[in-house]
């Protein structure tokens, strides 16, 4: 008990090893979609689905204890779902590049990610992010898995005319297990019961192995991993990678993940109260590294680019404020490469309402928005909107950077700038201009 007093500071942190394990599950269990998703997506690309599963698997269990071990954080690492489509939709479909080619690209947008984490620049992108937008990202990224989780249940749907979205079928099953999910989560969580959210995953779980016909326990639980026929384990054409064409491609997604993902982990660290008295992340560098590397096994291995998940978040809400509770998150998906046919079992609509009561409490942030510095507050609100309204992080960070440096210049502010920030803003604005960014 004392060594793990040592390295992970259960103590000094108000934790303790049974509430680490429960954020731990419950974060595995928000999160655990992506080894049905990643593998469906890059199938879709003419990825062998069987390989990508026990990398998807691999990169999940290796990244998550990494970051836990190394940075003593409680986030949870995985192959990232907008580059997974971007790998699979954009790059391998959309402009016929091969999967060798693409696994490449993937390690090489690993490599310069690490390089940019390990110097520092990356750690100096986030030291130049303003309080306001911070907690404007923190916001939209709320909004966005509100967003997520309603769409994937079918609690808000595509319109087809007028605004993009409406409601969906509101008495249909999974729709009316999120919506009580939720309500149980606030009860519970109300009431200091330790673990609620995990209760309410569990639960659903089995209500719909009960009622619903499409959760289905195939009688099969156990099988030994590999990659199949058709593995992709160090299959990556990394000349290919370096051909001209291919090279914005790296670039897009260096970028994409820079701020997407820095930005998970400021939010992240911000709901687990893991800032120091500067504002600034507690053992941040290490955080961001591991990320990093974890998209070098992704090439590797054999499957899209991975980052820190924001279904972290469901796990910090749960009492999560260690690295263990990211080992746990680890060791299970590497339990997961043996259990490949339970990987089906946890309807979305379990896990939806854990998404929805994160993001509803990352809301909170916009008591933090400063509204005595009017620019800021509102840099922060246009950050957090466009989060929502584009489906895309980093598209949000970007306006929010554009109109505060703008904002600061028009009101003749233009002294509470630094160079950071301007440099970022330029560097983003130039990026979208450029057409470079991921969509």
């Amino acid at each position: 008990m004392s060594k793990l007093e040592k390295i992970f500071e259960l103590q000094k942190r108000g934790s303790t090893i049974r509430q680490e394990i429960i954020a731990g599950l419950t974060t595995f269990l928000a999160m655990v979609y992506s080894v049905i998703v990643v593998p469906n997506m890059l199938g879709a690309a003419g990825f062998p689905a069987e390989s990508v599963f026990i990398a998807t698997c691999l990169v999940a269990g290796l990244g998550s204890i990494l970051i836990g071990l190394w940075a003593n954080a409680p986030m949870a690492i995985g192959c990232a779902i907008s580059l997974t489509a971007f790998t699979a939709f954009s790059l391998v479909i959309g402009q016929g590049v091969s999967i060798p080619v693409a696994l490449g690209a993937v390690f090489s947008m690993g490599l310069v990610f690490t390089l940019i984490s390990a110097t520092g620049i990356r750690a100096w992108i986030l030291r130049n992010l303003p309080a306001n937008i911070a907690h404007g990202a923190g916001i939209g990224i709320g909004l966005f898995l509100l967003l997520i989780a309603a769409n994937g249940v079918g609690l808000v749907v595509s319109n087809q005319a007028g605004l993009p979205v409406k409601l969906g079928e509101f008495t249909s099953f999974p729709v009316m297990m999120s919506l009580i999910g939720l309500a149980f989560i606030v009860g519970l969580e109300k009431m200091q019961v330790k673990g609620g959210i995990l209760w309410v995953i569990i639960a659903i779980t089995i209500i719909g192995l009960i009622f619903d016909p499409n959760v289905k326990f195939g009688g099969e639980v156990f099988k030994m991993p590999t990659f199949g026929e058709n593995s992709l384990f160090l299959q990556l054409d990394l000349q290919g990678a370096l051909q001209p064409a291919i090279l914005p491609v790296v670039f897009a997604l260096v970028m994409t993940a820079v701020f997407d993902a820095t930005g998970t982990i400021r939010a992240v660290a911000g709901q687990a109260n893991l800032l120091d008295k500067d504002g600034q992340i507690i053992n941040g560098g290490k955080a961001l590294t591991s990320d990093s590397v974890s998209s070098l096994l992704s090439g590797l291995f054999g499957t899209a680019p991975a980052a820190v998940y924001i279904e972290s978040a469901a796990g910090t809400a749960a009492g999560g404020k260690t690295g263990i509770t990211a080992i746990v998150v680890g060791v299970l998906f590497l339990f997961m490469l043996f259990f490949q046919p339970l990987a089906f079992l946890v309807p979305n609509y379990a896990t939806a309402p854990a998404l929805m009561y994160v993001g509803l409490l990352m809301l909170s942030n916009v008591s933090k928005l400063d509204f005595e510095d009017f620019e800021g507050a509102m840099s922060g609100l246009i950050c957090a909107v466009f989060i929502v309204l584009t489906a895309n992080i980093v598209t949000g960070i970007m306006l929010g950077f554009a109109a505060l440096v703008i904002g600061r210049i028009v009101s003749g502010e233009i002294k509470c700038l630094n160079l950071g920030t301007v440099l970022i803003a330029i560097v983003l604005v130039v990026f979208y201009a450029g057409g470079w960014a991921l969509a």
